[in-house]
Order: structure tokens, then C-alpha cells, then sequence
């Protein structure tokens, strides 16, 4: 019973993220990074396979949640999101991307997400450097909440493993280091002007 509540926790902190983030982007408040968005789409659905391939059971559920939202607003940046990408963006692009072969080519669950997550990792770069550059282009709530998010599904995981915990840890520190950035930023600009 506990594992379903957190389960339910989980997705539920994914709408509650999203949604607002989303609408933030329709508005043009939030400029999300077309790049970091299409790797974060991608590395989510191997994660939730991943996942489900190495047992998480119900715990792989808010993954699929946030999946969904993940490749909606990698849509909606397409049109509303950070236009002209620096030069340096498009090599964490094509090294991102790059990362997928070996992926591909070994298709072992443990590994592929230990691949994937590295790729998260690199795909965040093109997200901080716009938002130290333009800090008003995000918001802390989506952030914050899937640290909470990832922390929720830890505990609702059916088998405890490299494959099913790996990408909520580093989803957690990353997450957590995007909100420092976030308000870090902003309060930096904010004394600036």
C-alpha cells in the first residue's frame, strides 16, 4: 500500500510541475532548450523501459508520467522555446547524441541507463548555460518538484538496483543544483538592475 501511495505522490508532483511549466511556456514566461528537451524526451523512455526490464514494478510509473510531459513541452519548444542556440549547444547536442550508440549497440538494461544518465547529465548543459544567461527563461517550481518526484519514486521501486535507482539519484542532485541555479541567477540579475 505504501509503494501505490508513492506511486500516486509521484505522478501527481509530475502534473503538478508540468502543467504550470507548460502553461509557462505557452505564455512565453519559460524558454525551454529544444536540445536538452528532445535528450531528456529520449533518455526518459529508455529509463522507463529500463525500469520496467530490471523490475521497478509500479515504481517505473511516474516515470512514464513525466515521459509524457517531457516530450509535450520538447514539442511545445519547438515553436515557443530559446531560439538560436550558441555554437557550443550544438556539440552538447551531437555528444549527446553520440552517446546513444554505445546504447543501442549493447542493449543490457543496466547499461543503456548508465549511458542515458550521463547523457541527462551533459543534455542539462545547454538548459544551465541559457539560464545563466537569461535567468528569467525558467522557473524553480518544475524543478523542485521532480527532485521531490524522484525522491517519492525511489521508495516505490519493486527491485532496488543500478537500473531502477540511477537516473532518480542523479534527477534528484540535478534537479536540486537547477533550483539553486534558478534563484542564484535570478537574484543575481534582480541586484544587478
Amino acid at each position: 500500500m505504501i509503494k501505490e501511495i508513492l506511486v500516486v505522490a509521484a505522478s501527481l508532483l509530475a502534473l503538478v510541475g508540468n502543467i504550470p511549466y507548460l502553461l509557462d511556456v505557452v505564455k512565453g514566461r519559460v524558454k525551454p532548450h529544444p536540445y536538452t528537451w528532445l535528450i531528456w524526451s529520449i533518455v526518459s523512455c529508455v529509463v522507463f523501459f529500463g525500469q520496467v526490464a530490471k523490475g521497478a514494478g509500479i515504481g517505473a510509473i511516474p516515470t512514464a508520467v513525466s515521459e509524457v510531459f517531457t516530450l509535450i513541452i520538447f514539442l511545445f519548444s519547438l515553436k515557443y522555446g530559446f531560439k538560436h542556440p550558441p555554437k557550443i549547444d550544438k556539440y552538447f547536442l551531437a555528444l549527446a547524441i553520440l552517446g546513444l550508440i554505445p546504447w543501442m549497440l549493447t542493449k543490457d538494461p543496466t547499461i543503456s541507463i548508465i549511458i542515458v544518465v550521463s547523457i541527462d547529465l551533459i543534455a542539462f548543459m545547454p538548459t544551465l548555460r541559457k539560464t545563466y544567461y537569461h535567468p528569467k527563461s525558467e522557473t524553480s517550481l518544475l524543478y523542485g518538484t521532480n527532485a521531490l518526484r524522484h525522491f517519492l519514486a525511489l521508495g516505490a521501486l519493486g527491485s532496488y538496483n543500478i537500473a531502477t535507482m540511477l537516473h532518480s539519484i542523479a534527477m534528484i542532485v540535478t534537479n536540486s543544483i537547477m533550483v539553486i541555479f534558478v534563484k542564484t541567477c535570478k537574484e543575481e540579475t534582480t541586484e544587478a538592475t
